[in-house]
């Protein structure tokens, strides 16, 4: 396994596009915007290497037997499913943000799925080469980008009746040593801090759009790809000179517009070819792994509660009994995310490959809670804060000969903390609801893995009303036919 320090130096080596406010990002790793979001995965490799914590991060590959991270592993039981929603809470709680490697774990599970039901029903050999490729990627310790969403265009449109047929990643051209593919995917967590990027079709197909029913991978930095960062709230703050109005100075995520511009895929890398009628499959393998994922969001809502807390006693009012109550409803409402995690992961269940799967409805009531117990709990804290959070002086202000003193005398709240302890609060509570950390809390909890409509109709496919209905009748004393 690779160590925080290995896994920098290996991104330095790698000759990524990558453009950002106009202009051509030349040292990516060092990018004090992106940068960030580098420190929060190299956690992955720092935490892993640490024996506290070995039993939670590092796993067994079931194909070399050797000690590998948790983030490359299939997972082989219920105890698996479990360890990665508590791995997943933990480095929430440990960056405060986004760590971007939960996606491309989550691909490697489901594709470790899809590639074995093809081959059963066509005789191919897409499992084959998926196990040879994990084996790489285990191996090496890759940090994987799971890349399954298109821009899509007219949403009303299937991707073979587009306008424009590049809304869909599809192959442009077939030869004897490969494909060609053409198109982009949006919103990538972490992709820039990729060695790998996994490609997947992004909705059900059938077979009129079968040139789009692809799945394969790639260096992250093949030629024809190309990164366009996204912006975030707040992200210009980490070019300034201070370092306390960032709020999370250390740690972020970030999302681009990943570009594949006529991009050769050699064959022994692709993993779908054609198999329209397992894309659905897939997309809802992947979905149920990723929903589970967000026990994150239960770590970074540990941040939260723990700023709450302390912004209280901070402000001298953390023995009001509505902030008492307000903070016991934060946790209330942080716990039911974990729940929603673990209950999922334990009924899990293993595949004809022997890939345990979470229990896909209980995923998807999982991911539904996550789409609106953060906005709560971010709504509390920012109640328990005050508007201070928001309307605090620059820290070059408080740096000011003229005027930072009567800002340190002004804003003192509890007379035993400091100005600036109280400033520093005050501004990470703010990054998490407003700033950089937000896109990872507060936006990503509504549309990644699928927005809240998606889950409701998987809740609304997967939930057996029929034996719901039999309960109720046969205490009604209504006659059924079983």
């Amino acid at each position: 396994m690779m160590t925080a320090k290995e896994y920098e130096e290996s991104l330095r080596k790698l000759n990524l596009v990558v453009y950002q406010f106009g202009k051509r990002v030349e040292n990516v790793v060092d990018d004090p915007i992106i940068r960030p979001s580098m420190n929060a995965v190299a956690m992955t490799y720092a935490l892993a290497a640490n024996p506290k914590y070995e039993d939670l991060m590092t796993a067994t590959s079931h194909i070399t037997g050797k000690k590998i991270n948790r983030f490359c592993h299939i997972h082989q039981s219920t105890d698996d499913l479990v360890k990665k929603t508590d791995m997943g809470r933990f480095m929430g709680g440990m960056t405060g943000s986004c760590f971007q490697r939960c996606v491309g774990m989550d691909s490697l599970n489901a594709l470790s799925i899809t590639t074995y039901d093809i081959d059963q029903k066509y005789g191919t050999e897409y499992n084959k080469r998926f196990l040879k490729y994990l084996e790489y990627v285990q191996e090496g310790d890759l940090v994987c980008d799971g890349a399954m969403t298109d821009p899509k265009g007219d949403r009303g449109l299937p991707p073979h009746l587009q306008p424009d047929p590049d809304m869909f990643m599809h192959v442009v051209e077939e030869t004897k040593d490969g494909i060609v593919v053409r198109g982009a995917k949006a919103h990538q967590t972490g992709a820039v801090n990729s060695h790998e990027i996994i490609v997947m079709p992004t909705i059900s197909m059938r077979e009129a759009d079968k040139d789009y029913a692809i799945s394969f991978a790639l260096p992250s930095d093949a030629k024809g790809i190309t990164y366009i960062m996204g912006r975030q709230s707040c992200d210009t703050r980490k070019l300034e000179k201070g370092r306390i109005d960032c709020g999370n100075a250390n740690f972020g995520g970030h999302e681009a517009l990943v570009v594949f511009d006529d991009v050769f895929v050699p064959w022994d890398r692709v993993f779908m070819y054609k198999e329209y009628e397992f894309a659905g499959a897939l997309v809802e393998q992947f979905a149920s792994y990723h929903r589970q994922s967000y026990a994150c969001k239960a770590g970074v809502g540990d941040v939260m509660i723990g700023a709450a807390q302390t912004i209280a006693e901070y402000n001298g009012v953390q023995k009001a009994s509505h902030v008492k109550d307000k903070i016991i409803e934060m946790n209330h409402l942080n716990e039911t995310l974990y729940c929603g995690s673990v209950t999922c992961a334990c009924k899990g269940s293993a595949q004809p490959s022997g890939t345990y799967l979470v229990n896909t409805l209980l995923a998807n009531v999982c991911k539904q809670n996550v789409t609106r117990f953060p906005y709560e709990i971010a709504r509390l804290a920012q109640d328990i804060a005050g508007g201070l959070m928001v309307t605090l002086p620059s820290e070059d202000d408080f740096n000011s000969k003229e005027v930072g003193k009567w800002l340190d005398k002004y804003f003192k709240g509890n007379a035993d903390v400091s100005t600036e302890d109280r400033r520093r609060i005050l501004r990470l509570i703010e990054n998490i609801c407003f700033g950089t950390a937000a896109v990872g809390y507060l936006t990503e909890s509504m549309h990644g893995a699928g927005s809240p409509q998606a889950q409701r109709i998987m809740i609304s496919r997967l939930v057996d009303m029929a034996q719901k209905q039999r309960y109720a009748k046969k205490l009604a004393g209504i006659k059924t036919e079983d």
